[in-house]
């Protein structure tokens, strides 16, 4: 037998991630998993769901004295709401292997993949940055000074403001809409697989382009959920937070396959 018979053959590129056709209804089987997810580990979803609530409750406190920044700090629950949920999509992973979920497991879900979630922790960190700054550029050339917490409500209510409402509104919708398809499978997939952030966020992005409309009807029924959670002094992010955490991990493993 020669060398060349027993030598190994060349490391090969890595397989392509192939991304799963979703339907208009995947969406809501998501949710419907979610919230099995809940009631199968209330305990851990109900901790996390007071994580959000105390967010909300923290954002709104600094919003009432510097409004003009917590307009952009708002954009805090995308920078840190995925972080938060890693401990639910480590639940999600356990209930899906047929394993009982560990409170203690769900808080150091990081620890085995902590360089690459602190490299998109990174990113997107960034993204938050430039739209907390193009948001302070709109105010600055739209009013003299900046408004207080009243006048800043006024001002995107009053008609008279159009040009300031289109523009704040334009820069939130692209920076909000990159935050998102950059990082709405990421973080699960980061914890599930052996992927690299920029990976995990290129596969991301790409599933939100090529198959726009179902990841936009996510989006926006993700929107609706916690906007609807606010309302009542944000108590709804007890349940809503961790039902959208736990569905997000089962998008991930829909979207993406194996």
């Amino acid at each position: 037998m020669t060398p060349t018979d027993t030598a190994e053959p060349p490391p090969g590129p890595a397989p392509a991630i192939v991304l799963r056709p979703l339907g208009w209804g995947a969406p809501w089987r998501w949710l419907a998993a979610g919230l099995r997810d809940f009631r199968r580990a209330p305990g851990i979803g109900l901790f996390y769901g007071g994580c959000f609530m105390v967010m909300g409750w923290a954002l709104l406190k600094v919003f009432e004295h510097a409004p003009a920044y917590t307009l952009a700090l708002s954009a805090g629950f995308l920078l840190m709401g995925p972080f938060l949920c890693l401990g639910l999509y480590r639940t999600s992973q356990r209930l899906e292997r047929g394993e009982k979920p560990d409170f203690g497991d769900s808080l150091l879900a990081w620890d085995t993949r902590t360089g690459q979630l602190a490299i998109f922790g990174f990113v997107l960190l960034v993204l938050e940055m430039l739209w907390g700054r193009a948001t302070l550029v709109v105010f600055a050339v739209s009013f003299d000074g900046m408004p207080d917490f009243k006048g800043s409500l006024r001002a995107l209510l009053d008609p008279e403001n159009l040009a300031f409402i289109v523009a704040w509104a334009a820069v939130g919708a692209v920076f909000a809409g990159l935050i998102y398809a950059v990082s709405v499978i990421s973080i699960p997939m980061i914890l599930h697989r052996q992927t690299d952030a920029i990976t995990a966020g290129l596969t991301s992005l790409r599933l939100v382009l090529t198959q726009t409309g179902v990841m936009l009807w996510w989006g926006f029924l993700i929107a609706a959920l916690v906007t609807l959670a606010l309302l009542p002094w944000f108590a709804g992010l007890l349940v809503v937070g961790p039902v959208v955490g736990h569905a997000s991990w089962h998008a991930y493993r829909e979207a993406v396959a194996d």
